[in-house]
C-alpha cells in the first residue's frame, strides 16, 4: 500500500466524484480508477459505492479514510522533519490541546520563542485526552496538553503552573445564580451538560456517592458549543472557569463548585521521542519556564 495511493483515495473520498478528484490530482480518470481498484483488491474490501454522478464511501471506506488521514499526515510530517533537520532556526511543531484558559501560558511562551526563532511554524488541534493521546501515540503530533494526570510509564510531562477550577455556567437570571457556590445537592433534578471525560472522572470524584442523583442531559467536547445550549435554557454547564464569556453582556454567570474542585493540566510527550531541532529547543525553553 503506497502513500500516493492513499492520497488518491482521500481525494476521491473528499470530492465524492472521480472526475473532479482526477483533475485535482492531475492524473487521468482511468489511472485514478485503476489505482483505487488495486487498493480495493489489496484490502479485499469494497471501499466505494458508485452512483451515476457521485461516489459514496462504504463502511470499510469510512474506516480506511480515518486511517489514511493519519498515515498521510505522518508521511508529510516525516518529510518536513527531514527537510528541517539542519535548520535550527525554524520548522514545524505539532500540538494537541485540551480546553483551558492556561493554554494562554503556552501561547505566550511560543510568542516569546518566535522572537528568537521566527521560522517556527506551529500546528494546533484540539480534543479530549482520548483524542490527543491517540494522535500522540501515532506520532501525528509532538506534544499533547491533557487535563488529567498522564501515564508516567508511557509519557514524560511538565505540569502547568496553575489549576483549572470547576464550576457551573448558567443563565444569570435563574434561581441557582443567586448562590455564591454550588453544591452537589443544588444540581439534583437539573439537566446538566459536561464533557464525558469530566463527568466520569472529575465530577464523579467531586460528588462521590451522589453521582447517581445527577442527570447528564448531554455531553460536549467543546464548552463553547455547550454554552449556546445554556443560553437557550436547555441546561446547566459544568466546566472550567474562564472558558466561557460570562461578562455583563453575555447573559451568563459562573459559580464555583463547593467543595472546591480543581484539575491540573500537563504538557506531555512520548518517552524516548526524537524531536526535530526546533521542537527540542522549544521543549527546553518550556522546561525552564514551567519547572
Amino acid at each position: 500500500m503506497e502513500i500516493r495511493t492513499l492520497r488518491y483515495f482521500l481525494a476521491v473520498a473528499r470530492e465524492e466524484n472521480m472526475t473532479r478528484a482526477a483533475e485535482i490530482l492531475h492524473v487521468t480518470q482511468p489511472t485514478l480508477s485503476k489505482q483505487l481498484k488495486s487498493l480495493e483488491d489489496e484490502l479485499g474490501k469494497k471501499l466505494f459505492t458508485r452512483h451515476s454522478f457521485s461516489i459514496q464511501l462504504t463502511e470499510e471506506g469510512v474506516l480506511l479514510r480515518k486511517r489514511a488521514e493519519d498515515l498521510v499526515k505522518m508521511a508529510d510530517k516525516i518529510i518536513t522533519e527531514f527537510i528541517t533537520l539542519d535548520d535550527v532556526t525554524g520548522g514545524d511543531v505539532y500540538f494537541g490541546l485540551a480546553e483551558s484558559y492556561q493554554i494562554r501560558f503556552l501561547a505566550r511562551e511560543i510568542n516569546t520563542f518566535k522572537k528568537t526563532y521566527p521560522g517556527l511554524r506551529y500546528h494546533i488541534t484540539s480534543g479530549d485526552t482520548e483524542q490527543v493521546t491517540e494522535k500522540l501515540d501515532k506520532g501525528v503530533i509532538d506534544f499533547a496538553v491533557l487535563v488529567e494526570e498522564p501515564n508516567a510509564a508511557k509519557y514524560n510531562y511538565l505540569c502547568f503552573p496553575e489549576s483549572d477550577v470547576w464550576g457551573v455556567v448558567m443563565p444569570k437570571d435563574c434561581r441557582l445564580a443567586e448562590k455564591e457556590k454550588i453544591e452537589a445537592a443544588d444540581l439534583i433534578g437539573l439537566p446538566l451538560f459536561c464533557s464525558d471525560q469530566g463527568w466520569h472522572k472529575d465530577i464523579t470524584r467531586w460528588c462521590g456517592g451522589q453521582i447517581d442523583t445527577l442527570h447528564l442531559e448531554g455531553s460536549f467536547r467543546l464548552s463553547y458549543n455547550a454554552s449556546l445550549f445554556v443560553k437557550e435554557q436547555l441546561g446547566y454547564l459544568l466546566t472550567f472557569d474562564r472558558l466561557i464569556d460570562t461578562g455583563p453582556e453575555s447573559g451568563l454567570v459562573f459559580r464555583p463548585l463547593f467543595p472546591k474542585l480543581e484539575t491540573k493540566m500537563y504538557l506531555v510527550w512520548k518517552k524516548y521521542q526524537v524531536f526535530t531541532p526546533i521542537a527540542e529547543r522549544l521543549l527546553d525553553n518550556l522546561k525552564e519556564k514551567m519547572k
